[in-house]
């Protein structure tokens, strides 16, 4: 009877021990799913969608943060932030810009972070001709 009872006790004891870490591990197992949910929701919040925009400075003004903007023959006023909004001071109406826009997850535009001024394109006349000797060619 000895040999019987001292199994049984140890498949008791085991069966209580077992049974003991079986309760803690779902919460140990739910803890570590809302500590990856949140890392999952973190790079998502980071993760922004942006565009460019190329477009004609209509207006900009510093104090309200915004900037007006030709795009496609159609005038658009956007708020600015960050980095950009410093930029707004030194811009003046006519110059074309590209500015990076920054949308929701449903695509909506939101603000502009990024504005860069586009240089005009070089309107010089090509240099005149010039003989091997450096002497232009005479107009016979």
């Amino acid at each position: 009877m000895k040999k019987f009872l001292l199994p049984l006790a140890l498949v008791l004891v085991a069966g209580v021990a077992v049974a003991q870490a079986a309760d803690t591990k779902p919460a140990a197992k739910a803890s570590e799913k809302t500590t990856a949910s949140e890392k999952t929701a973190a790079p998502a919040k980071a993760a922004t969608k942006t565009h460019v925009v190329e477009g004609e400075v209509v207006s900009a003004d510093a104090t309200a943060k915004t900037i007006t903007v030709k795009v496609a023959g159609e005038d658009k006023t956007v708020p600015v932030h960050g980095k950009a909004a410093a930029r707004l001071s030194s811009l003046k109406a006519g110059e074309k810009v590209a500015l990076t826009c920054v949308d929701n997850a449903k695509g909506e535009h939101q603000y502009v972070s990024g504005i860069k001024v586009e240089k005009a394109a070089a309107t010089t006349a090509a240099p005149a001709k010039t003989t091997a000797k450096g002497k232009k060619p005479s107009s016979k």
